[in-house]
Order: structure tokens, then sequence, then C-alpha cells
């Protein structure tokens, strides 16, 4: 299929207010001149995403609802009908991370929400959007997951949990939906956004760890990239391909090798962890 098989399309993206999703957006917008329906809970910071796209952003429309309900999605879905709203893609996007930390230190509530946003957010909006997706004539959907659901990273469990589900999820749907529709899954190494909001430590405005984190803009050009190529795995960043190429070579080892490193940097990042 040709490589501009984006050109026009109706894409839903979520978490799209800022970060690698409405970097998403706006190349989507500009590039390929794809109408995007944007979904977060932040109205403001939509608003204001909205106003840097100048003359396209006409193309940029937006629902304010919690990803993580399912009753949203089904409102959405009704809204999409109701205005015959045609959709051609959906990138799965909203998430977040929680303070490094071995596992018992997490509440129940947090590990409610993480698990609910991170992936029963995926499974949710596909399951729902999935009649109007099968509409399309180039259907297609995009999970975007994390190398921590390639390789466990430790002091992020939960985090790691709904990574490894959401690959899971993405590479059976894969082989469930081979000749109807084109899925992609996205595992990028740690990107330069708002990611590290909820950690309480003065690190995450570290000059290595801000090193380490791949710049938004470099990441959105190349999952859009292998998107319009139909890719259907695609890594990201020195660390993303460090982590998944060693894992695969040596599951047990590079584990412990990340740990080491992450206790070496005596960051208080990690502190939860290893004190």
């Amino acid at each position: 299929m040709r490589k501009n098989w984006l050109k026009n399309k109706t894409v839903v993206i979520s978490g799209a207010s800022g970060g690698l999703g409405f970097a998403m957006t706006k190349l989507l917008i500009e590039k390929f001149d794809c109408k995007v329906i944007g979904i977060a809970r932040n109205e403001k910071k939509l608003l204001t995403a909205r106003e840097t796209l100048g003359e396209k952003k006409e193309n940029f429309t937006y629902r304010i609802f919690d990803v993580s309900e399912k009753e949203n999605w089904l409102s959405f879905r009704d809204y999409l009908i109701e205005n015959d709203i045609k959709i051609d893609v959906l990138i799965n996007n909203a998430g977040f991370m929680l303070p490094f930390a071995k596992y018992e230190k997490y509440t129940e509530a947090e590990e409610e929400e993480i698990i609910k946003t991170n992936f029963i957010s995926y499974v949710t909006a596909f399951r729902t959007l999935l009649p109007l997706l099968k509409q399309s004539s180039t259907p297609a959907l995009i999970n975007i997951s994390s190398v921590a659901g390639i390789c466990p990273v430790i002091g992020e469990s939960l985090y790691c949990a709904t990574k490894y589900a959401v690959r899971g999820f993405t590479e059976t749907l894969q082989q469930d939906y081979r000749k109807e529709m084109y899925i992609g899954g996205v595992y990028p190494g740690f990107i330069r956004t708002d990611i590290l909001n909820r950690m309480n430590s003065k690190d995450k405005n570290n000059k290595i760890v801000n090193f380490l984190m791949k710049p938004v803009g470099k990441v959105s050009k190349k999952v859009v990239r292998r998107i319009a190529r139909r890719k259907k795995r695609t890594v990201i960043g020195l660390d993303g391909h460090s982590m998944s190429f060693f894992s695969r070579l040596f599951p047990k080892l590079t584990p412990r090798i990340i740990s080491a490193v992450l206790k070496w940097s005596k960051l208080d990042l990690f502190d939860e962890v290893f004190h």
C-alpha cells in the first residue's frame, strides 16, 4: 500500500493534550492533512495546543473525558454515530508512570488507576470503536506501549505489567485481524514529556535524566513515519533498542544490569527501591 494512505484520514488519539499525543497530532495534521479527534481531561491544555496549529487548527477537535471509564467511551461512540463522523485510525496513547518504588509501596487506588488507564482503556477503546473502524477502507489501530513492556525495570512493577499487557494484546490482535486491518505496536524508551510528573524527586529535572530522555519531536516523527509505512513493531531510542536487543539475548541478566545501573546512579528517584 502507498505510504500516503494516511492522507485525509480521521484519527482518534487519546492523551492528546500534550507530549507524544499532541506531537503526533500535529504531524498527522500538517503532513497528511488528517482530521484528529483528541481525547484528554485537560481542556485548557487542549485549547493551548490547538492554537499552535495555526490555519490548520480546524482539523483538530477534541472531547473531554477520562479514558479509564467505559461509559465515557460508549458516549463517545454515540457522539460519533449521531454526528455521522467516520473514523479510520485509533491511536491509544494515554498513560502515566508511578514513582519508582517496590510493589508494596503502591496503594490499591494507585494500582487500580494505572491498570485502568494504561491497559483497560486500550481494550475498551478498541472494543467500543471497532465496529466504526471496520466501516473504513483502511482501518488501523496503533497502541503506544513502552520498552518497559519488553524488558522489566526495577521499581516499576505496575507500569511494566500494564505495558506488557498492551504488548500482548497488540501482538495477538495482529494475528486476529491480520487480513482485516493494520495494527501497530510502539515501544519507546524514555521520552522527554511530563511522564515523570508524579515523581516527588528533584532528580526528575536532573541533567543526566533529561539527557537520556529522547526529545518528543524526534520520537513523534519516527512513530508517524513508521505508521505511514504500516510497520507492526516500532522500538525507539538508544535505551529502547538496547533493552529490547539484550533482553532477547540475555533475558535474565539484562534486568539485573539495569537494576545495577540505576542503583549506581545514586539518584533519589530510586531511593524507594534500593533503601
